[in-house]
C-alpha cells in the first residue's frame, strides 16, 4: 500500500510502499479516506521522539484518521466490517503505525462511528485537535460573565478552543493575524488581537483588570508565557498544551492552572460528536491535500503557520 513514511531519520517523509498491516486484538483496521496532521506528526517525523519512543521503520506518520472498516482484530465489537468511523492511534511504544496512508490500523479503544453529516475529511480533523480543546476549556472551568482570551486561536486546537468557549458563554479574545478575524469572529471570537504586537498590552487596553482566563496553545518556554500571562488578572485561570505555564511561572504571576494532555479515547471522542450534533462545534478544515502532497501541509505544521486543520485525502 501507498503511505507518507519516515525510513530512517536521516532521511524525510515520503511517500513510499509499505506491506498493509494486519489488525491484532484490540485494533480496527480501516480503509483510509482522509487523515490529519498534527504537531505531534513533525515530532515524529523530525525524530524528535526518539529518546521517548522506539521508532519502528519504516513509521507511518499520522495519528488521526477516518474511513471504512475493512478488519477488526479480536475482543472489537463496538464497530464491524462496512462501517464508516473515525478514531486515533493511542501513543505507545513503539512507533511504526499511523493513519496517512490507504490502510490504518487504529486503536479500538480510539475508535468511534462518523455522523453522517460529517465528510471523511472533517471527521479526521477532529480526534487529537478537538480532544486538546476540549481538555484546555474544560480545566480553565469557564463561566457565563467571564472572558478568556485564546492564545493561538488560528491553529487547528485554537480553532476548536474558540468555539467551545463561546458556547460555554464566555466572551473570546482570540490572537491571529488580520486575515484570520473574519474566520475567527465566525467561530465565535468576540475581538481579534494581533500576535505579532504585545498580546498582553492589546487585551489590557480593553480590560485593564485582566482577562479571567488564559487557554495558551503556542508558548513552549515559562518567558514567553509569563509575558502573555500578563493580561489575566489575579487569580485568573490558565490552561496550557504546550509546556511554558510551568508551577513556577504560574505562582510568580499569581495565577493557577495546568499543562492539559489530549486523550482522544472513545468517551472523548463521543463527547465532541454531541458538541458537533448539537451545533455547538464544527470542524475547521482550511486545507485538504492529496497523499502526494503530504510533505507539504507536514511543513507547515512544523513551522507552526497552519490555519485550522490540514488534511490529507486518501484516494480510493
Amino acid at each position: 500500500m501507498k503511505a507518507f513514511a519516515l525510513a530512517d531519520f536521516d532521511s524525510a517523509p515520503a511517500v513510499q510502499e509499505v506491506p498493509v498491516p494486519e489488525p491484532s486484538s484490540g485494533q480496527v483496521r480501516v480503509r483510509v479516506r482522509a487523515a490529519a496532521l498534527n504537531g505531534f506528526d513533525a515530532a515524529v517525523a523530525s525524530g524528535m521522539l526518539r529518546g521517548m519512543a522506539e521508532y519502528r521503520f519504516p513509521v507511518v506518520i499520522g495519528r488521526d484518521g477516518a474511513g471504512i472498516v475493512d478488519a477488526v482484530g479480536d475482543g472489537v465489537e463496538h464497530v464491524t466490517v462496512g462501517d464508516e468511523v473515525f478514531g486515533h492511534i493511542l501513543f505507545s511504544d513503539p512507533l511504526g503505525d499511523g493513519t496517512i496512508a490507504e490502510y490504518a490500523l487504529l486503536s479500538a479503544d480510539a475508535v468511534v462511528s462518523k455522523p453522517a453529516g460529517l465528510s471523511f475529511t472533517e471527521a479526521a480533523a477532529l480526534p487529537l485537535a478537538g480532544a486538546a480543546a476540549l481538555a484546555a476549556v474544560d480545566a480553565a472551568e469557564l463561566q457565563k460573565t467571564q472572558t478568556v482570551l485564546v492564545a493561538g486561536a488560528g491553529g487547528g486546537v485554537g480553532s476548536f478552543a474558540v468555539q467551545l468557549a463561546a458556547d460555554r458563554g464566555a466572551t473570546v479574545i482570540a490572537t491571529g493575524l488580520p486575515e484570520d478575524a473574519e474566520r475567527l469572529r465566525d467561530l465565535g471570537a468576540s475581538k481579534v488581537v494581533d500576535y505579532r504586537q504585545d498580546v498582553a498590552e492589546q487585551v489590557l487596553a480593553d480590560n485593564p483588570e485582566g482577562v479571567d482566563a488564559l487557554l495558551d496553545f503556542v508558548n513552549f518556554d515559562a518567558d514567553s508565557f509569563s509575558a502573555l500571562a500578563k493580561a489575566v488578572r489575579q487569580g485568573g485561570k490558565v490552561a496550557s498544551t504546550t509546556g511554558g505555564a510551568t508551577p513556577e511561572a504560574l505562582e510568580s504571576a499569581g495565577l493557577s492552572g495546568q499543562i492539559v494532555t489530549a486523550v482522544p479515547n472513545r468517551e472523548t471522542l463521543s463527547r465532541l460528536v454531541a458538541e458537533i450534533e448539537r451545533g455547538a462545534l464544527r470542524v475547521d478544515v482550511e486545507q485538504v491535500l492529496p497523499l502526494e502532497q503530504a510533505a507539504q501541509g507536514l511543513e507547515t505544521i512544523a513551522s507552526r503557520t497552519a490555519r485550522g486543520k490540514i488534511a490529507v485525502a486518501i484516494d480510493g
